[in-house]
C-alpha cells in the first residue's frame, strides 16, 4: 500500500512535470511565432508605404510640372471655379443655339 502512493506521488510528479515542460515550450512557440508574426506585418507595411512612395513619385515625375500659380489659396480657387462655371455657361448657351438653329 505504502509502495502504491509513492509510485503514484512519482507519477503524479512526472507527469506535472511534463506538463510544465509542454506549457512552456507552447507559451514560448507561441510568443516566438506572435513575435515572427509582428515582424512580418512590420515588414509588409514598409514594404507597401515604399511602394506607394515610388508609384507617387513615379506619377509626379509624369505628370506636367505645375504653373507658379498653381499655389492656390481658397480664393484663387474660388475664382477658378467661377471661372469654369462661366464657360460652362457659354458652352450651354452655345449647344443651345446651334441645336435651335439645326431645326
Amino acid at each position: 500500500m505504502v509502495h502504491a502512493f509513492f509510485i503514484g506521488r512519482a507519477l503524479a510528479s512526472a507527469v506535472g512535470e511534463q506538463i510544465e515542460h509542454l506549457v512552456t515550450d507552447g507559451l514560448s512557440n507561441l510568443g516566438k511565432f506572435d513575435a515572427e508574426q509582428r515582424e512580418h506585418l512590420r515588414q509588409f507595411t514598409e514594404e507597401v508605404l515604399a511602394r506607394a512612395e515610388r508609384e507617387e513619385a513615379e506619377a509626379m515625375q509624369d505628370r506636367p510640372s505645375a504653373p507658379a500659380s498653381a499655389a492656390h489659396t481658397p480664393q484663387d480657387l474660388q475664382a477658378t471655379i467661377d471661372n469654369l462655371r462661366a464657360e460652362i455657361a457659354q458652352v450651354r448657351a452655345a449647344l443651345q443655339q446651334y441645336r435651335t438653329s439645326s431645326n
